[in-house]
């Protein structure tokens, strides 16, 4: 964990700093390491969230793999194996010094480690103004809720939370510390911290100067909307219908007319229903890297829409249209993106801005948290919001068979859905050869992470670190 962290914060920027207001991020120029120096200014405070952004989006997290991860273990994709990608992921063959399990471990922490700098800096040592003091109280509330995700998503992830009499969930790192040597904390201990962090991260942005309201930046809304998904895995549905109706009315469900273009390069960062992207852009473009790639037909197409997804829509439902059909039958493969702009995540260089959160699942989350104790009428005007949206007729009645199948068919290949199902204790479809142990939901951690001497941070059962 030292070693991570170190990567993610032995920086402090001496000179002037680059920050880009576009849609393709300067990466920043580091001209002296320093280990943890405080940050002085505003601009420094600004520099290290868009760093944080900036190991969001690479290609071993949302860039690529972490999305992967909520798909080809779910029931609406699977991995065709092609370029030799996921294969262990897919089959649950992984062993602990899997690079799957490694570099997105190393990636998530990345983003940690860099949050962690703008958190622990002094807000009264930052120069200049009280404005440029409020701009920085901001930008700081960005930073507890950046490592608020980064801590979920490594919960869910390295977590045990869906494994049998799992007890552990993640290191917890809230400062730069080279010497620490820390234990996993409880499950109830890292959800307790999540909470704390995005709990902190609205106080201070509230209190705060909002310097960017880009769909590109985590605003108050989209860090709203990422607790509202907290929430709702962990279970906490008043919080969630709470949240959903701070939101609604500040977004519009994406109009039938518009469905396809939301989703295309044309539309980074201008889609009225986007609540929070990663802004990748054409100077940044992940290239062979992107999840473009993993999806497309003409790239690797390892990643692909099981039949059983696609029979779900109805014939005149516009979203089946994303969807190219290649073969018949038995051979029919299915894509979710190809290169004639059809699908999600279609730019052919891998410039797609990386869609973190629309207004749809949104709407999505405030029906299941309505229809778990709150107002049936409510969740059923959330649910035709979107249906009617799509080709399709209101409805009268909504439930919660219907609410899992909507969330398929809305946010397919979005990365969600491995962690729908395990949160609902529905079952997951695995390979025939897969082994059946249910130790293997949770991925390994790391090697380089428990053969550091003398460290207390203790295996997941299954591995071959655990024996």
């Amino acid at each position: 964990m030292n070693n991570i962290i170190k990567t993610g914060i032995l920086a402090v920027l001496i000179g002037s700093l680059t920050i880009s207001c576009s849609d393709d991020f300067v990466e920043r120029e580091f001209y002296q390491e320093v280990e943890q120096a405080p940050l002085k200014t505003t601009q420094e405070m600004q520099s290290f969230v868009r760093g944080a952004y900036v190991s969001m989006r690479n290609t071993q997290y949302y860039g690529a793999d972490f999305l992967a991860y909520a798909e080809i273990r779910s029931d609406e994709m699977y991995s065709t194996l092609q370029g030799g990608y996921y294969t262990n992921v897919y089959n649950y063959t992984q062993v602990s010094n899997d690079l799957y399990a490694r570099d997105t471990y190393n990636r998530i922490y990345e983003v940690v480690g860099k949050s962690n700098i703008v958190i622990n800096s002094d807000l009264n040592g930052i120069e200049g103004t009280s404005a440029d003091k409020a701009t920085a109280t901001f930008a700081q509330g960005q930073a507890y809720g950046l490592r608020a995700i980064a801590f979920f998503d490594a919960f869910r992830l390295y977590g045990q939370k869906y494994i049998p009499n799992g007890t552990l969930g993640i290191v917890l790192p809230l400062k730069y510390d080279p010497k620490a040597l820390m234990p996993r904390a409880t499950i109830a201990q890292t959800e307790a911290q999540i909470d704390a962090d995005f709990t902190k991260a609205l106080q201070l942005m509230t209190a705060g100067t909002m310097y960017s309201n880009t769909k590109s930046d985590l605003t108050i809304n989209a860090l709203k909307g990422m607790m509202s998904r907290f929430y709702l895995y962990k279970g906490d549905y008043a919080k969630v219908r709470s949240l959903t109706n701070d939101l609604i009315g500040k977004y519009s469900v994406i109009a039938a007319g518009l469905h396809q273009t939301s989703f295309q390069f044309l539309m980074n960062g201008a889609a009225p229903n986007s609540v929070f992207e990663l802004a990748v852009g054409i100077n940044s473009s992940l290239s062979t890297g992107s999840y473009r790639q993993r999806l497309n037909s003409l790239g690797y197409g390892n990643i692909v829409v099981s039949a059983a997804a696609y029979n779900s829509y109805a014939t005149n439902d516009i979203r089946r249209n994303l969807i190219t059909v290649a073969g018949t039958g038995a051979n029919a493969v299915r894509y979710l993106s190809n290169n004639n702009g059809t699908g999600k995540y279609t730019n052919t260089v891998g410039a797609d801005n990386i869609k973190i959160l629309r207004y749809e699942e949104i709407l999505l989350n405030g029906v299941e948290a309505e229809l778990n104790g709150g107002d049936p009428a409510k969740a059923l005007t959330y649910y035709n919001q979107i249906i009617t949206n799509r080709g399709l007729t209101e409805a009268t009645t909504v439930d919660m068979a219907l609410l899992k199948a909507e969330r398929m068919k809305e946010l397919l290949g979005e990365g969600l859905r491995q962690w729908d199902l395990r949160r609902w204790g529905d079952a997951i479809p695995r390979p025939a050869a897969a082994p059946a142990d249910q130790n293997l939901n949770a991925f390994p951690i790391p090697r380089t992470e428990t053969d550091i001497a003398g460290t207390p941070v203790l295996p997941n059962p299954g591995y071959d670190n655990s024996n």
